[in-house]
């Protein structure tokens, strides 16, 4: 039999990244897709950028039919709405065009679509209804199609859902007790791409496996509680007491989730993720062990029995600070300059006065200082100016320091040490720049 071309949508995304590094071991030629790459994404000359969602159907017929493409695994998904996320236009659009596209390139191709577990009179989101729309167009286009809905996935990696996960398990903390409880049936990474692996060796025009649709989980009911539970085992936190946060906290997390959204963050707690944290993760995974034989891993299997190591620790205890370090260098740039604007502006000018600065230049260096501040407050607030202004910050930091020592050194001792203060700041501006990466 020859050898199978996937090609896999999605392949810088916690699952897409994996599936596509997993299935080139196993002797696929495997074409990664995915809108952006960072440097250790790219393995192979087969990893792609490019911008996969805004081609029509005839660039897309174009693309499968240049690799020779037999399986297509669409692992593109958004959480929710916001600038540069469209859950419509991922979730649903794109998917009718895929479809056009596999219909029309005259070859016998199998798309293996990736969705979400549950029944569809339960959807209240609209990352949900549009998951479920696209399972309605793929299941009306008569392509041989596997419809996959992976539980709640735990990876090596982590990101969004699973590196709270791992955060709650690193800190004394607990999510309100009905969330706690709430059904959470996962699985395994290796799981899902082992069946995507079982399906491209299959024989594409078998009727049983023509069009297909499975729930990929454990098959034991777990609670969000006893997912929790190994990965504390393995932080070695099972004894600690906890704290259960109210669910007026976690509301507000929400909120404020959101409000990050609109700046280009991604945080995992958002309102959508509340929403499906709510609802649960359950399913039926007999008829996918029945059809492929697979043996769903344990967690403990898919965790691992050792202690964590020294790297997975240090992610969970700053993945929950990280946000507050990008806060309050927002708030400190942005109230400072504010305060010497608007509200102490003759002491921060008569600073300069009292240091004999020309008359002339007091003004100028006053309101420039001050509106360099705010800005820099503001480019660290949106994530995609965050490094430009984590840069600006530092630089401007060490000139404020450097001038002081030079233009006005009793500045160095004075009672409150404000100038002092300034390294420490620089080192947290650091520490933010080298954890701004997500992936």
């Amino acid at each position: 039999m020859k050898q199978r071309t996937i090609l896999v949508l999605g392949a810088s995304g916690l699952i897409g990244r994996f599936v596509t590094d997993d299935l080139r071991t196993r002797g696929f030629r495997v074409v990664g897709v995915a809108r952006s790459l960072s440097p250790a994404q790219r393995m192979s000359a087969l990893d792609i950028e490019l911008p996969i969602l805004i081609l029509n159907a005839d660039a897309l017929m174009r693309f499968l039919s240049e690799h020779a493409v037999d399986v297509v695994v669409n692992c593109l998904g958004v959480l929710q709405d916001g600038p540069g996320s469209n859950t419509s236009a991922v979730h649903r659009d794109f998917v009718a065009r895929l479809l056009h596209a596999i219909g029309g390139c005259g070859r016998a191709i199998r798309l293996v679509h990736i969705s979400i577990p549950g029944a569809a009179e339960a959807d209240r989101t609209a990352f949900a209804t549009t998951k479920r729309e696209a399972e309605r167009l793929i299941g009306a286009s008569g392509i041989p199609h596997a419809i996959l809905r992976p539980g709640f996935v735990v990876a090596p990696s982590a990101y969004g859902g699973s590196a709270m996960l791992r955060t709650l398990a690193a800190f004394p903390i607990d999510l309100p007790a009905k969330e706690m409880a709430t059904p959470f049936q996962p699985v395994a990474i290796e799981d899902i791409s082992v069946t995507i692996a079982w399906l491209a060796a299959c024989d594409i025009d078998g009727a049983s496996l023509r069009a297909v649709s499975w729930d990929l989980m454990a098959a034991e009911p777990v609670t969000m509680a006893g997912v929790i539970k190994p990965f504390r085992l393995a932080f070695g936190t099972a004894g600690w007491p906890r704290i259960a946060m109210p669910r007026l906290m976690l509301d507000l997390g929400a909120k404020l989730g959101d409000i990050a959204s609109h700046l280009g963050w991604m945080p995992p707690m958002r309102s959508t993720a509340i929403a499906e944290l709510r609802r649960g993760v359950t399913g039926d995974p007999s008829a996918w062990i029945a059809a492929t034989g697979i043996a769903p891993k344990t967690l403990p299997e898919t965790i691992g029995r050792h202690p964590a190591s020294i790297q997975d620790k240090w992610f969970a205890r700053l993945f929950l600070v990280k946000a507050l370090i990008f806060a309050s260098l927002v708030a400190f740039w942005v109230v400072s300059g504010f305060i010497a604007l608007f509200v102490s502006y003759p002491a921060a000018a008569g600073i300069l006065s009292a240091h004999n600065f020309p008359p002339a230049l007091v003004d100028p260096i006053t309101i420039g200082t001050s509106l360099m501040d705010m800005s820099i407050g503001v480019l660290i607030a949106f994530r995609r100016t965050a490094a430009v202004g984590l840069v600006t910050g530092i630089v401007a930091s060490l000139g404020y320091m450097v001038g002081a020592a030079i233009l006005t050194p009793d500045l160095w001792i004075e009672p409150l040490g404000a100038l002092v203060k300034t390294g420490p700041a620089i080192v947290l501006m650091l520490v933010a720049l080298l954890i701004l990466d997500n992936r």
